[in-house]
């Protein structure tokens, strides 16, 4: 009988920006399909779970959402080891959160990732904020491709495009093989483990 648990790939990803552009939002979008426009802001490393069938593989996801606040930045180093998939999200109503892409974030992956080929997307989050919209689609679209990284436009609020992000992301992770010779079912060095999570929260107002 099949282990109805088994999987062929665990996939570590990372959200990573700048606090207040709804990375908990879209995990929590991602994963349960739920929303809550005032949410605890990350500190330190929260994450979820999620399985997924891609190209007939069993695919378990392991999203980690890290704090944005400079303060807590230390404790999320060790974090970015073995992440397979990077998601950088930026507010389309905030164009220092794009640019904070570029000069932090961008530059702390350097720093810290171990995975060469991990694939790399840009997310611009709250396409629903309408009028209030600073950043368009081509400004994050050209900002992307400068980079090398994939780019979508999302909206954890009314749901659009968040699923469809982390598919495509899982896509074409899936066709990068130097990704998945650690990830395979029974590997160590590519499996995270779940069983001592770290899940801090303090209140604040987050509108994602």
């Amino acid at each position: 009988m099949a282990d109805e648990g088994a999987v062929d790939y665990t996939l570590k990803i990372l959200l990573l920006g700048d606090s207040g552009v709804g990375k908990t939002c879209l995990l929590t979008r991602f994963a349960h399909d739920q929303f809550d426009g005032l949410v605890a802001s990350t500190i330190g490393v929260d994450f979820a779970v999620k399985r997924m069938s891609v190209y007939d593989k069993r695919v378990k996801l392991t999203v980690w959402d890290t704090a944005g606040q400079e303060k807590f930045r230390t404790l999320t180093n060790t974090f970015y080891r073995s992440a397979k998939g990077i998601i950088l999200v930026y507010d389309v109503s905030k164009p220092d959160t794009l640019r904070h892409l570029e000069e932090q974030w961008m530059r702390e992956l350097e720093v810290y990732g171990t995975e060469v080929d991990a694939v790399r997307m840009v997310v611009a989050n709250k396409v629903d904020v309408g009028d209030a919209r600073r950043v368009t689609w081509h400004e994050g679209s050209d900002f992307a491709r400068r980079h090398g990284c994939l780019f979508v436009e999302t909206s954890a609020k009314t749901n659009v495009a968040v699923a469809n992000a982390f598919e495509e992301l899982v896509l074409k992770i899936l066709e990068t093989p130097s990704l998945l010779e650690d990830s395979g079912y029974g590997a160590r060095p590519g499996t995270v483990r779940l069983d001592q999570p770290i899940a801090y929260g303090v209140y604040d107002y987050c509108y994602c």
